[in-house]
């Protein structure tokens, strides 16, 4: 009977989850130690540096902090580290048990090289250094940190105050009750000599020192009926950083919300705490799936950005405002000019672990997305199958449902890489595992999908059915590898099967156990055809707090998940990806989606932006919260085609196949109770249109692969807002409803219901854009308004680049592998163009070996020239160039000669469009591994 109560109450909760509303999740004034850090008063910091503990040693700064209303001493420590970045680190001098930071390696890539940091000058109030062409500025009374580049203040730390660090601390005991009035007179009366000035001490200490019981929620707290407790007490850090000359700041996703960050005046905070939010709201800074404490301050002069490293549940406030004429006066000598500047003051506060900040000090774009790079690595080269289409759906029903709709894809002539199969394919939702009935010949439906060159994906969670009989709740139950408790036990919480256990994967053993269930022998029924997908993995607890884990659950070292909770999804994705490894013996590059994330998931695969809605709305929203997540090195990201939740009606799927065709990650998927929407259901006319849409991604795909190989290499943003490529064009800092696809696509969605047409403003001086259609051209630094009837997604190529596509029509990317490329030449109003192609074996890691080709292509002076960009190991590929086609050549050229080492001179056949200004170059036929030349005259 208990049983069937605890069954009833999982339902009502996956209930109240399908129909969830904010009172669900916490708002600041409903979290502790965020109503206790907005609390803190601008301009009355308590904290001073102590000059007399300066220790300087050639790279690094150790100096200790006064809380001078507790006593409480902090040590700072300041790196200059390699690749203009700075980072400070503050924590407690001499804490009661050490406080949580990252280990190494699993953020961070490993322990960040450190740059020469030298003292240029230096009083009893300030110190200044130097670290390669900035300065930065120590002052102790109040304690703030100031940066400047090439003379312009840029970065300001604690410049309001607002520092607060919660010390450990034992728990007090409860006061006695208060005595009458009368016993008080008496003992007023009798209180002389020592005693009386002892008492006094105490009620000085009491008016100036943090008193735990003066503050709300420091010991427990509830939300909902969920008791809070905290038996390591308050463990808060919050400072304030300021942007003195930027008014426009991003990133820190995941929000949905726009590109360019707002004001907080008025909301809550923005919230970083990873969480199941089903049909999440718009336009507010509530906590999503995935968090990544990244934010990035643009000018027209300068980039700069920060990474807050820690991993507890933080809030970030965000205001606009004016620099401290005050401060900068003090220091003028350091700062260019004089004139009010504007100025984005923000507030980081974390519930518990240490200030970890990186102040990563550009000056472009560029070399900011460089600096993190260095710090979190880069998003891996995918298998060229992974970005390609991806068809899902909550669930496809069986071998046969798998089976028809692989065969109506190619009924209907629709390209496609791979099906998903949801939670349904498991026996009761255990993961690992086939449902006997409907998928009992699981090899021979993977190996049907693959002789297509196809793929197949499996969900596989963490959170494991209580089930003796379940091998993998077994292994992992018999050897204690779950999360525990508060007293220890056994974590019981609520999710798809029921009853559940979550495998702690802060262990690192744990991780490598988890990757070994991937093994072929462990993973039955699975073949190297089947890649993997995360979900759930925040961790969603249907039954828990903000349905997810309790904060005080217990993992590895006797963490809290308060100080972990941020990184869990994080170490779920990566533990996965090297288990997809390990089936190759690392020779195969594996395909992991995950939902949840944190700093370094990049480093594990691609990402989604969860279980949005079938709306015009959510379609509008996907593009800046893709563009935001590739700002903080989330490059491999895309949206559900078509919204996860509800029934969209056919001009809003037809428009989404459009707009997804351009974003990193592409991926139609639905709910289990929405009506069937595979693309070749559509009305006749909307399937083609869709169709087309998908067939367009597949002519791009060697720019994409190529895309992703620099990102792999250089860090940076494969989508990317319009600012990033035109960083001094003021008008493009807010805008994001149209983007880039490298520096070389210039795409804007349709995202309303009827629209036929747009205003698109085409960036760049002297610049001209190509629409990819008609080639009909645009001038730079001006908006026009472009004719866009359903059929047509305004997409425009830059003049001056060159694209390498494939335009032959194939069932998936598998059968394209050495189909022969078309290079488009876009020329600028020189008359020159320049590109680049790469090519390897497309799925493994040989090309980390060096076998691969990457060609430089340009075009000038009519001539177009292909050249190896870097020595490289020899690929054998039998990709050849079928045509060259160059648009904006003023006039029929007379003829077109190749040539290819010393010798080889031979003429090609050309043809010309002078209505669109084509030049086509028929079957030059070169292997694109060649070197070789093709002059127009």
């Amino acid at each position: 009977m208990a049983t069937l109560f605890n069954l009833i109450c999982c339902c009502l909760l996956i209930s109240d989850v399908f129909a969830v509303s904010r009172d669900n999740f916490k708002t600041c004034d409903q979290s502790g130690f965020c109503k206790r850090h907005r609390a803190v008063a601008a301009g009355e910091s308590p904290y001073v540096v102590l000059m007399e503990s300066l220790k300087i040693q050639s790279t690094s700064v150790q100096v200790q902090i006064l809380n001078t209303h507790n006593n409480v001493r902090l040590l700072l420590e300041l790196y200059g580290l390699k690749e203009n970045t700075a980072r400070l680190k503050i924590n407690e001098l001499n804490p009661i048990k050490p406080r949580f930071e990252i280990p190494l390696g699993d953020t961070l890539v490993g322990e960040p090289k450190q740059q020469g940091l030298k003292i240029i000058d230096k009083s009893d109030q300030s110190v200044t250094f130097s670290l390669e062409n900035n300065k930065i500025v120590l002052t102790s009374k109040p304690f703030r940190l100031d940066f400047f580049a090439e003379g312009d203040h840029v970065v300001g730390v604690n410049a309001q105050g607002l520092l607060k660090f919660e010390h450990l601390r034992t728990k007090p005991e409860p006061k006695p009750a208060e005595p009458d009035n009368e016993e008080k007179a008496e003992g007023e009366e009798s209180e002389e000599g020592e005693n009386a000035e002892e008492k006094k001490e105490e009620e000085v200490v009491a008016e100036t020192q943090d008193q735990p019981s003066e503050e709300p929620d420091m010991w427990e707290e509830s939300f909902k009926g969920f008791a809070d407790s905290k038996p390591n007490g308050p463990a808060s850090v919050g400072m304030d950083i300021g942007f003195p000359g930027f008014e426009h700041v991003y990133g820190i996703p995941e929000h949905a919300e726009t590109l360019a960050l707002k004001s907080t005046k008025d909301t809550d905070p923005y919230r970083l705490f990873n969480l199941d939010v089903f049909e999440y709201e718009l336009y507010n800074p509530m906590a999503l799936y995935g968090s990544v404490p990244v934010m990035i301050a643009h000018n027209e002069k300068r980039t700069v950005g920060i990474y807050w490293n820690n991993a507890a549940e933080t809030w970030i406030d965000i205001r606009s405002n004016v620099a401290d004429k005050t401060f900068l006066s003090k220091v003028a000598d350091l700062v260019k000019g004089s004139s009010d500047i504007p100025q984005t003051d923000t507030h980081w506060f974390s519930e518990s672990g240490i200030i970890d900040l990186f102040i990563m000090m550009g000056p472009s774009p560029k070399q900011v997305f460089k600096q993190y790079a260095v710090l979190t690595g880069t998003t891996p080269l995918p298998p060229l199958f992974a970005i390609s289409y991806h068809q899902c759906r909550w669930n496809y029903n069986d071998q046969d449902d798998v089976k028809n709709v692989d065969a109506n894809m190619d009924k209907f002539q629709i390209p496609y890489d791979v099906i998903w199969l949801d939670i349904e394919h498991t026996d009761g939702k255990r993961y690992f595992t086939w449902e006997k009935d409907k998928f009992s010949h699981s090899e021979d439906m993977i190996n049907n999908v693959a002789s297509r060159g196809r793929k197949m994906v499996t969900i596989v969670d963490p959170h494991l059915k209580k089930d003796d009989n379940y091998g993998v709740y077994a292994d992992c139950k018999n050897h204690g590898l779950s999360v525990k408790n508060k007293d220890g036990g056994e974590y019981d919480g609520w999710c798809w099967p029921g009853s559940s256990i979550w495998p702690d994967f802060l262990n690192p053993d744990i991780r490598k156990w988890w990757a070994g269930k991937f093994a072929y022998d462990q993973y039955k029924g699975s073949t190297p055809d089947l890649y993997i997908w995360n979900d759930m993995n925040e961790p969603s607890v249907f039954n828990g707090p903000e349905i997810t884990f309790h904060k005080d659950v217990k993992h590895f070292g006797d963490w809290e998940n308060r100080d972990i909770h941020n990184l869990y999804g994080m170490y779920v994705h990566h533990a996965t990806g090297e288990g997809i490894k390990l089936r190759s013996n690392n020779q195969q590059r594996p395909f992991v989606l995950s939902r949840a994330f944190f700093a370094g998931s990049q480093r594990s695969g691609a990402i989604w932006t969860g279980d949005n809605m079938g709306e015009w709305s959510h379609l509008k929203i996907s593009n800046p919260m893709i563009l935001s997540l590739n700002l903080v090195g989330i490059t491999f990201s895309g949206a559900d085609v078509g919204g996860f939740f509800r029934n969209p009606e056919p001009e809003l799927i037809v428009r989404w196949y459009q707009a997804a065709s351009f974003q990193p990650f592409f991926r139609a998927h639905a709910h289990l109770d929405t009506k069937r929407r595979e693309p070749y259901l559509l009305e006749e006319k909307q399937m083609k249109i869709s169709r087309d849409a998908i067939r367009t991604r597949y002519t791009f795909l060697p720019y994409w692969y190529t895309l992703f190989y620099f990102g792999e290499r250089d860090g940076g943003p494969l989508m990317m807002p319009m600012w990033v490529a035109y960083p001094e064009d003021k008008s493009t800092f807010q805008m994001d409803d149209q983007f880039l696809v490298g520096s070389s696509l210039l795409v804007k969605p349709i995202t309303e219901a009827g629209g036929t047409g747009t205003s698109v403003y085409f960036p760049g001086q002297d610049e001209i854009w190509y629409d990819i259609l008609t080639q009909e051209t645009y001038n730079g630094k001006e908006s026009h308004y472009v004719n866009a009837p359903l059929e047509k997604i305004p997409v425009f190529q830059r003049g001056g680049s060159i694209i390498p596509r494939k335009m032959r029509e194939r069932r998936s990317s598998g059968l394209m592998h050495y189909d022969p490329f078309t290079l488009i030449i876009c020329l600028d109003k020189n008359g020159a163009a320049e590109g680049d192609v790469y090519v390897d074996e497309y799925d493994s890691y040989q090309y980390r070996s060096g076998k691969f080709i990457l060609k430089k292509l340009t075009f000038k002076n009519k001539v177009f020239e292909s050249s190896s960009a870097v020595q490289s190991g020899k690929l054998d590929t039998k990709e050849w160039i079928e045509r060259i086609v160059i648009i904006g050549y003023p006039q029929k050229p007379n003829a077109a000669t190749l040539q290819s080492g010393k010798n080889t001179i031979m003429s090609l056949d050309t043809v010309y469009d002078s209505k669109t200004k084509t030049v086509t170059v028929r079957k030059p036929g070169m292997n694109i591994a060649d070197d070789f030349t093709i002059k127009l005259s």
